[in-house]
């Protein structure tokens, strides 16, 4: 069974923002009070947050797919929508976050740092909120915005001080068992250790914590073994300790031909190049093992290692092994910049930023921009009065100026949004603009079929004709009732 898992994919899905309502206010002798339509509510985040007591992200490995709630839709009387509720995932200390394509949008590390992984859509705005000056009544409202959602790759990365590294079998366990208070599996067999172990080591007044990463052997970086799978546990440790294993009866294997293979796979792995080493020769207490501790301590030293030896077993050397750790680790944690807690990040608008893009694409021209793809989500199409309201929208940000500044022509296909999410339609440059062209409630004139002048003439002829008809039929009805009480005075 499965009881620790460093990397998941994961499928996140914010909350859909609620749609605004479309009302008008309505009581006793007041039948028109104005428009009353509420706000629909945000949609729920996903956040993920860390927590200091979180190791592993097997919860994500079994439930990949994660979802937060939607915002409810806006109600008359100004009622506003309830907004959703943030889904928050609690990952542990130094999860990284990345896309499918690999690129890193987060690197968590301390406890309660957090990240958006999919933001909830906006609500939608609803009548009250639209009217204005010159659209006093606005027979529509917005649409909620639709949730982000995304896939992502969560990498665990281990927060340790030191790393030691080594052949399986080399006594890392055994290490990290008799240096902290950590009791990983220990065994006289390759591949006990299948999962990093963490321990927390005292050297004076320095505390600093230390992990063995699971065996590595030739050809780890490429996938043998275990390593490939653990390697990224010690891209954040500061010192490196090869544990060479100075009683290894296996043929064709001594500390040096061992130390030389980690290295050549730590090489290819990459990024690990300017951290420190240290070297400890390890089982110095089983016969001949002090003596093959001897023959190479000085070529380890002149290759510019610090080495120990020491004797898990024995308690051999694991005090000057243990300071000198510390003593890296503190020069390190010294050498680092402090961090202010809070940054606040500025990301001003370029001076020649539009708000949006055109391009010309297969005899199309295509809009893209954060303002008209969202505008475009928000309007239902169904409603002439919304749409009349985008094209509003749209040629006060100047998208119908730089269309004619990039050449199109009345007619012409625009495209807005990318190509799975996009609205199509043939522009009508002469269009006129402005809430004094809109009609009765939820209609727009401009989106009327232009009839000839002919039978505009028709029309409004029959619609003269209609009402002399009404007031001759008004004339006869008053003066038949003028007689009528004549007839009663006189009786």
């Amino acid at each position: 069974m499965t009881t620790f898992v460093d990397r998941v994919e994961l499928h996140v899905a914010a909350g859909n923002g609620g749609h605004g309502c479309a009302s008008v206010h309505r009581e006793k002798f007041k039948p028109l009070g104005g428009p009353d339509g509420g706000n629909g509510g945000e949609g729920g985040s996903v956040i993920l947050t860390v927590d200091s007591q979180i190791t592993t992200l097997l919860e994500y490995h079994h439930s990949p797919k994660r979802k937060a709630t939607n915002g409810k839709p806006g109600a008359g009387g100004n009622r506003t929508g309830a907004d959703g509720q943030d889904l928050v995932l609690a990952v542990p200390d130094g999860t990284v976050v990345l896309d499918k394509k690999g690129n890193v949008l987060a690197d968590l590390v301390g406890h309660g740092t957090s990240f958006v992984a999919a933001a909830g859509g906006r609500g939608g705005l609803g009548n009250a909120a639209l009217a204005s000056a010159r659209r006093k009544a606005p027979g529509f409202a917005l649409l909620g915005e639709p949730g982000e959602a995304r896939d992502i790759v969560m990498e665990l990365k281990s927060v340790a001080d030191v790393a030691l590294v080594g052949y399986p079998s080399a006594g890392k366990s055994s290490l990290i068992s008799v240096l902290s208070a950590a009791k990983p599996k220990i065994a006289d067999y390759p591949f006990t250790t299948l999962i990093p172990n963490l321990g927390v080591v005292t050297a004076g007044s320095t505390v600093y914590t230390i992990a063995d990463v699971p065996g590595l052997i030739p050809g780890a970086s490429q996938g043998k073994g275990l390593g490939l799978e653990f390697l990224r546990h010690v891209e954040r440790c500061e010192v490196l300790v090869h544990v060479l294993d100075c009683a290894t009866l296996e043929p064709g294997r001594d500390p040096l031909t061992d130390l030389e293979t980690i290295e050549e796979e730590l090489a290819q792995y990459g990024g690990l190049e300017e951290r420190p080493r240290l070297v400890a020769l390890n089982k110095v207490d089983v016969p001949d093992g002090q003596d093959i501790a001897d023959l190479t301590r000085a070529s380890l030293e002149e290759r510019g290692y610090r080495v120990f030896e020491v004797s898990a077993l024995a308690h051999k050397g694991l005090r000057e092994l243990s300071f000198a750790l510390a003593q890296i680790v503190a020069e390190a944690r010294a050498a680092k910049p402090v961090e202010e807690s809070t940054r606040i990040v500025l990301r001003p608008k370029a001076v020649d930023d539009a708000g949006f893009t055109i391009t010309e694409e297969d005899g199309a021209y295509r809009i893209r921009g954060v303002k008209p793809e969202r505008w475009v989500r928000q309007t239902d199409f169904s409603n002439d009065e919304a749409v009349g309201y985008l094209a509003d929208r749209l040629a006060r940000l100047g998208v119908e100026q730089e269309l004619w500044k990039v050449g199109a022509h009345e007619g012409d296909t625009v495209v807005i949004g990318a190509e799975d999410d996009a609205v199509v339609f043939d522009w009508e440059p002469t269009m006129a603009s402005g809430a004094e062209m809109l009609g009765r409630r939820g209609e727009d004139h401009r989106f009327e079929t232009q009839r000839p002048a002919v039978d505009r003439r028709r029309e409004r002829q029959r619609g003269r004709d209609a009402a002399e008809e009404e007031f001759r039929a008004f004339e006869a009805l008053s003066s038949g009732r003028q007689a009528i009480e004549g007839d009663d005075e006189d009786y």
